[in-house]
Order: C-alpha cells, then sequence, then structure tokens
C-alpha cells in the first residue's frame, strides 16, 4: 500500500512498530504532491528537504529509545495563518508577503510535543475570509474546495498529508471538509490555543482539524488540545477524550434533533434527498423542530461581531495596505466600520444567550444532525460556497463534526454534520461513530 495513503492512526502504528520509517512516509507525500499540486494548488509553502530532515529527525528518536509521541513521524499540513518560525506565514495577502514570524503558535508546540512532522503550510483566502483562494477541488478541478481553510481540505483529500489544521470563524473546516469528502472536526471552541494564529475574531475564531477518518480528527484535536493562559477563549480544566470517544460504542441509540431551518430552502436538491434519507434511517430517534424567529436571527448575530472585530483587529493593516486589500474585502471592511459600539455589544448579549439555550437544549438529545453545505462543491467561479449551515454552531462555540456520507448528482461529496454539547466533543465523535455504523448495516 502507498504510504501517501495510509490514514494518520495507521501510520503513526506502523511507525512504531518500525514496518515504515518516517522518511519513507514523507517521500510517499511529497511525491503524491509533486504528482497532482500543480493542477489543485493546496500549498502555500512547501519545503521538501526541511520536511524530510524533520522526519529524519523523528526516526533518529525513535531508533534511540527515546519517547515518541501520539502523532511521532506524520506530517500535518498547517493553514498559512498558522505562525511557525521556520516557515513564512504570509496570510493569503501581498500585505504579509516575505513575512517570518519570531515564534511557532502554541498548536505548533502542541504538535512538535507529539512528534508531528510540520510538512509546510496550506493555501489560505485574504486573510482567512471572503477572497476565494487559487486552490481547487481534487475531485474536480473546476469547482472550489471551499472557504478559507480550502488548503488544508484539498491536502487531506489528495492524499498530500494524512492530517491538516484549519479555522473556522463562520464556517471554513465543515464547508471545505464537505466539497473534498473528507472529515472536518471544529472541538468546542476554548479547548484550542489561538496563539500565534491571525485572529480575524476574537470572539468567533476557533481551530478545527481535518482527516480521511473520524479517529483520525479525534487524534489530531486531542494533540492540539491544552490551556494557555494567553487566550482569553481558553479554559484551564481538563478536556474530553476524544480519540477515546471516537473509537468507544455508545452504550443506547443516541437522539437526533433536525431544526427546519428558514435558509434550508437554499439547500440543493440532492442534498436535501441525501439528508432525508439519513434522518429517515433514524426513525423514531429523530425529533424535528421547528425554530424559533430567533433562531435564524443569528446568522446576523455572527456577522455583526465577525465585521465589527475583524476591522478592529486589523485596522492597522487596513489602513495602511488599502490598495493591496481586495474590492471584495474592502467592502466587508467598510461595512463593518459603520457597525456602532452599541449594536457590537448587542450582539455579544446575543451570543452569550444562543450560548445558554444550547447548555440547557442538549439535556434531551446527543446530537444536532445538519447540512454541513448547501450541496455539491460549486463551480470556482461561483465563490466558496454558503458558510450559513455552520453559522449557528461557531457563534455558540459547539463541536461539529461534518462526515462524508453523501454523494450528488455530479459525483461529488456532500457531507452530514453533527452538533453537539460544548466541552462533551468526546459524546459527539462516540454518536457520529453510531451514526456511520448504522447507515453502513443500512446499506449493506
Amino acid at each position: 500500500m502507498d504510504p501517501a495513503s495510509l490514514t494518520a492512526q495507521e501510520a503513526a502504528q506502523q511507525i512504531r512498530q518500525g514496518l515504515i520509517s518516517s522518511v519513507d512516509l514523507v517521500k510517499a507525500c511529497l511525491a503524491r504532491i509533486e504528482q497532482t499540486d500543480g493542477a489543485i494548488h493546496a500549498w502555500a509553502h512547501l519545503d521538501p528537504e526541511q520536511a524530510l530532515e524533520q522526519a529524519a529527525e523523528m526516526d533518529r528518536i525513535k531508533r534511540a529509545g527515546f519517547g515518541i509521541g501520539a502523532l511521532h513521524g506524520v506530517p500535518v499540513g498547517l493553514k498559512d495563518i498558522v505562525d511557525t518560525a521556520s516557515m513564512p506565514t504570509e496570510r493569503g495577502t501581498p500585505i504579509f508577503a516575505g513575512r517570518r514570524p519570531d515564534a511557532d503558535a502554541g498548536i505548533v508546540e502542541r504538535l512538535r510535543d507529539a512528534g508531528a512532522v510540520i510538512m509546510g503550510k496550506t493555501v489560505t483566502t485574504e486573510l482567512a475570509f471572503l477572497n476565494p483562494s487559487h486552490t481547487r477541488n481534487p475531485h474536480d478541478a473546476d469547482r472550489t474546495p471551499g472557504g478559507s481553510s480550502s488548503g488544508s481540505a484539498a491536502a487531506v483529500a489528495a492524499h498530500h498529508v494524512p492530517l491538516a489544521v484549519g479555522t473556522q470563524t463562520n464556517g471554513s473546516v465543515i464547508r471545505p471538509a464537505s466539497f473534498c469528502g473528507v472529515y472536518g472536526f471544529k472541538p468546542t471552541r476554548g479547548i484550542i490555543s489561538r496563539r500565534g494564529i491571525l485572529q480575524t475574531s476574537v470572539s468567533l475564531d476557533q481551530v478545527g482539524v481535518f482527516a480521511r477518518s473520524l479517529g483520525d480528527v479525534a487524534l489530531l484535536a486531542d494533540a492540539l488540545g491544552g490551556h494557555d493562559q494567553t487566550d482569553p477563549a481558553s479554559f484551564a480544566r481538563p478536556r474530553p477524550a476524544m480519540a477515546r470517544g471516537a473509537a468507544e460504542t455508545a452504550p443506547v441509540e443516541p437522539d437526533f434533533a433536525f431544526f427546519d431551518m428558514p435558509f434550508h430552502d437554499r439547500l440543493a436538491s440532492d442534498a436535501r434527498e441525501g439528508l432525508e434519507a439519513v434522518m429517515e434511517t433514524l426513525g423514531e430517534q429523530i425529533t424535528r423542530l421547528q425554530p424559533a424567529d430567533t433562531m435564524a436571527g443569528l446568522v446576523a448575530v455572527q456577522a455583526t461581531i465577525h465585521e465589527y472585530e475583524i476591522c478592529m483587529h486589523l485596522a492597522d493593516s487596513f489602513d495602511a495596505h488599502w490598495s493591496q486589500v481586495s474590492p471584495l474585502l474592502q467592502g466587508v471592511v467598510e461595512r463593518g466600520r459603520r457597525i456602532s459600539k452599541t449594536q457590537y455589544e448587542d450582539a455579544l448579549a446575543v451570543k452569550a444567550s444562543a450560548e445558554k439555550f444550547f447548555a440547557d437544549f442538549f439535556v434531551e438529545f446527543d446530537a444536532i444532525i445538519a447540512p454541513s453545505a448547501a450541496g455539491e462543491a460549486p463551480l470556482s467561479e461561483q465563490g466558496t460556497g454558503d458558510p450559513v449551515f455552520c453559522t449557528l454552531w461557531t457563534l455558540a462555540g459547539l463541536p461539529s463534526v461534518t462526515l462524508p456520507l453523501l454523494v450528488g448528482d455530479n459525483d461529488l461529496p456532500i457531507g452530514v454534520q453533527l452538533i453537539g454539547p460544548a466541552e462533551k466533543d468526546d459524546r459527539l465523535l462516540r454518536t457520529a461513530g453510531w451514526l456511520q455504523d448504522r447507515l453502513a448495516e443500512e446499506t449493506a
């Protein structure tokens, strides 16, 4: 088997057992990148020599009998807004061309502790926001791979790396994973440190992960999690054991909720029919709910917070380099600067109310089931796709995972999203595993 096709769990185990070396794995991944990245453009920075040097060091450590981590020798791609002292971090904009950070981001420290090989930096959109990148979908080069974590999702889907890191402020982990046919997981806000990552919204930015199996996203999320007193969202208490949760068998059949949101009229027919088929399989285990009007209004609340805060955080960059900001982002900044402080503070209060609502809601349900995206990946000239199906869950900071369960009319992947209660990410992943098994039984 080509080592580049191994999952992270398989690769880590084979490296531990001495069946392959980290150098073997990285060489296989580099070969895959050389073969396909000319069409996909997933990488903003890639230094094969540096990647192989890291892999050789991981192999030396293992041969010497020193301790090895959960990701020992496994290559990981990083969204190009994550600071790396040994690589440029250019944030998808000419404003930061040639930028070389002085220190690694907190999550890079965690990856090195786990023995991971930092393969390189994956392409992001301009300042991790709206303007599409040049990355293409590995399943169809005419289509988008999704939003700001586009390079990370595409790199995993194309078997360039088994694991990659992205971020989500609205829908930029779940949607690209859906479009690219991989697993995307955004843990509870506060589980993973954001230190050293481009801040576009202190209230909303969250770190997420991509992989080709449920166990792999859990493995990477476990490695990244930890308290960071410099991050205002980080909490100082134990985190859920996600890999263990993903591997567990649900003790009872879980209960699901589905909100028939007014924006579901944006769903493509194949996505709607596929989701309905999944829910039909669940039968009495799913409860369909009509949301209150205020719930749909949370979409506007997220936009108010995001746009106000990106203008606040990046004011100096916008003012000093306005001509290098795309017209699309210029329009957002101009709108964001018209948001009053009172409007912003009101939006934060509504966000806090939403968090409280969902804390009480999950007393009766194990997970919410929802679309991951409107359907298959749209053509690249149509943009990066609609994030609205992720907005509410991001606003509330809830753990969300997308499973590549459906195939659309053009034989392209469509994900199904599950959302769980805050800080019970392990239970969400256990529920996701149960759902996969249940659907596999139905189709067997």
